[in-house]
């Protein structure tokens, strides 16, 4: 039966799963009113928001037929799981040329967000991306590549923003390439190509055409009249039939750069003053047309932009203005045809031109629809630089590394970033697994042990915790136990590299020792509670305990509340999240107490209280306590030491224990013990152990601590 309950749990999981990724596909079917307000406050001038279309439901923004953007929602286009196991849903709006106008959040079920850090900054931080192209690097932190776009992360939320950017760019990238906005060609962009100067044969007209070194564009009326049909503009100045072959314009587009091309173009002189007046960096077009329309337009004559070419590569679009211009009217290759216009157009070193990548020369007709009012239509002419004209380098160590990183999963590259973290980390925690294998050795040092504790718990409070965030929670443990039912992803848990360190460790040490490595050396609140009380005792405040009877059933409260919290994630998520706040770790380590009142009220309560009895949270109310107790009952070894004396009659280690955890009877219970050894100093020390002062009277070899140790036991 018990496998038949196992099945049936694992497919109600998985169906609750489908169920959720459904729901929110239905959702992004209907256009809530956050969507529309969004997309208004991006595009006031929107007319018309369009259904979802194609594989990723994306949404044409539209003013009359001029496309003002578009609008999708994340979840369509890649469902990445965030820290809590559940995907981060955004709309995300792009504009023609591919650039994040807005990315806002939807939904999401990260607990630290519900409930700890305020959602405001959230949106702040994906607010961040607009103005970022879809085709850009974009990392959180820093980055050795000086060409990545990075953003800060949301302290005490860095994993989950993380994730948010892995699924806005590419979400935006994926999409950007569907629609035709980007090419995919990869976030990095390669090492621009170097046009060879010492490469020149003469050439005729028809051999430069030939070569692809010179690129046409031919349009007739009739081609413009089917590029406005359907719209606003269809029959505004439409050709008779019998003058719909009649050429609209015969352009021609070529790259002046390499000598084969300029040269011959130009001529020697013309070629040279040219290139002398280019900075470096700085590429020059030439445009040729005949025909009715003109490329140049009017723009040129007002100083602004001219309005009827422009250049896109990388999926950026290249404008120019008039001071990007020069006339042009001798040409000199053989067999070239007259021109009615002809043009010279600078690419500016800061537009990042790469002549040996692919480019288009795209030129826009419009048609008045109205006295102010007209549409656009754009048609284009691809251009590629032959190969012989080009030297390309071969990419640096540093561009290498760029590739490689932009290769990585997310989850390792989260794990660069934090190699430091990671180091330190792992190098105390074999400090303490030597300290735990040599604790028999250790403990014969008390002096020593008490102050390597004390500053194993002030690296435990201030890096692990305040500095790494490094603080484990029963959050985690509902998250990894429906994780299993759930789809298990490594990825999920890889993520946070210092936590999934924590987790694994934890794990391990729960088999070898029992919970009390993990509550007494590695929760950073612990060492915090601990610390405090420790510095309370040397202030002499009073102490206060519990009767072992009483301290014993309140031992059970940590239980009911884990047993609570579990039923809650089995209905929902989100209510068992919200109710885990009966945790501080929130509050006091991942906020350091920046948060509201009423929960730091909360956090400081149980610090008060802390003062005169030690570590009442972890004794009675820690659902993470009682989570790790439960595995710990199959703990390997037995490594606290003991006398057939502990407890009849000797009570000295169960009154000394700060937190109760040994029974009169004199055992010690791994369930609520916190491995802080000082049982264990006890046990070693001839002067103090009761026990070993008898042996040592019966050898005859006793000192007058001797007897104030046999007083102390007659006292007990």
């Amino acid at each position: 039966m018990t496998g038949v309950h196992d099945l049936l749990g694992r497919l109600c999981a998985r169906f609750a799963w489908l169920l959720l990724l459904a729901g929110m596909a239905a959702h992004g079917a209907e256009l809530g009113d956050l969507e529309r307000t969004r997309i208004e406050q991006v595009f006031p001038e929107v007319e018309r928001i369009g259904e979802p279309e194609g594989e990723y439901g994306v949404r044409r923004l539209s003013k009359g037929e001029e496309t003002l953007g578009y609008a999708f929602q994340s979840i369509r286009v890649t469902d990445i799981p965030a820290y809590s196991g559940k995907p981060i849903n955004l709309q995300v709006i792009l504009d023609p040329r591919a650039v994040i106008r807005d990315a806002y959040v939807l939904e999401h079920h990260e607990p630290i967000l519900l409930i700890g850090i305020p959602e405001e900054k959230l949106h702040a931080f994906s607010a961040r991306y607009a103005g970022i192209h879809a085709d850009q690097r974009v990392v959180v932190g820093r980055s050795a590549d000086p060409q990545a776009v990075t953003v800060d992360a949301v302290s005490g939320a860095t994993v989950t923003v993380m994730v948010v950017n892995e699924i806005v760019m590419r979400a935006a990238h994926t999409v950007a390439v569907s629609l035709g906005l980007i090419e995919d060609g990869g976030s990095v962009r390669p090492k621009p190509a170097l046009v060879r100067t010492d490469l020149f044969q003469p050439a005729t007209w028809s051999e430069l055409t030939g070569s692809g070194a010179i690129r046409r564009l031919h349009l007739n009326k009739g081609q413009i009249d089917e590029a406005f049909k359907d719209s606003e503009a269809e029959g505004i100045g439409e050709a008779s039939p019998e003058h719909r072959d009649d050429t609209f314009i015969d352009l021609y587009t070529a790259l002046l750069n390499p000598p084969g091309v300029g040269r011959n173009l130009l001529g020697d002189s013309q070629y040279r003053e040219l290139m002398d007046s280019l900075e470096p960096g700085e590429y020059a077009i030439v445009v040729l047309g005949n025909g009715e329309y003109s490329f140049k337009g009017s723009g040129y004559v007002r100083g602004g932009i001219f309005d009827r070419v422009q250049v896109r590569q990388f999926g950026d679009i290249l404008s120019f203005r008039d001071l990007d211009y020069q006339r042009l009217s001798d040409v000199y290759a053989e067999g070239m045809p007259r021109f009615a216009e002809m043009a010279i157009f600078i690419a500016r070193a800061h537009q990042r031109f790469d002549p040996g990548t692919p480019w288009t020369l795209e030129l826009l007709v419009r048609r008045q629809t109205g006295p102010v009012a007209g549409v656009f239509t754009s048609f284009e002419l691809p251009y590629q630089t032959p190969e012989e004209y080009l030297e390309r380098p071969q990419p640096s160590a540093e561009e290498l590394a760029a590739l490689e990183e932009a290769k990585r999963p997310l989850w390792l590259r989260v794990w660069y970033q934090k190699s430091f973290q990671v180091g330190v980390l792992g190098a105390a925690l074999l400090l303490l697994l030597a300290i735990l294998f040599l604790q028999d050795s250790f403990t014969r040092q008390p002096r020593f042990l008490h102050w390597l504790r004390r500053g194993y718990l002030l690296f435990t409070l201030f890096y692990i915790g305040w500095y790494c965030l490094g603080q484990l929670s029963v959050v985690n443990v509902l998250t990894f136990v429906h994780a299993l039912f759930a789809g298990f992803r490594w990825e999920l848990f890889l993520s946070d590299p210092v936590l999934f360190i924590l987790w694994t460790f934890t794990a391990a040490s729960v088999l070898l020792w029992g919970r009390g490595v993990f509550c007494g050396w590695l929760c950073p609140f612990g060492a915090l509670q601990e610390l405090l009380n420790e510095a309370a005792r040397k202030l002499r405040v009073p102490q206060f305990e519990l009767p072992f009877a009483v301290h014993e059933r309140l031992w059970a409260i940590k239980y009911i509340i884990l047993l609570v919290l579990f039923g809650l994630s089995l209905e929902s998520m989100t209510m068992a999240e919200q109710a885990a706040e009966v945790e501080p770790f929130k509050t006091a380590i991942m906020l350091k107490f920046d948060r509201q009142w009423w929960f730091v009220l909360y956090a400081v309560a149980l610090l008060v209280v802390n003062l005169f009895t030690r570590k009442v949270y972890c004794r009675y109310l820690c659902p993470l306590g009682a989570a790790l107790a439960i595995p710990g009952k199959a703990r390997l070894f037995d490594w606290l030491k003991r006398r057939k004396e502990c407890g009849q009659p000797c009570q000295l280690c169960a009154r000394e224990c700060e937190i109760q955890a040994i029974h009169p009877d004199g055992r010690i219970n791994g369930n609520e013990c916190h491995y802080c050894l000082d049982c264990q100093m006890t046990y070693h020390n001839e002067h103090k152990c009761p026990p070993l002062v008898n042996k040592r009277k019966k050898r005859g070899k006793r000192a007058p601590e001797d007897d104030d140790a046999l007083i102390a036991v007659r006292q007990l």
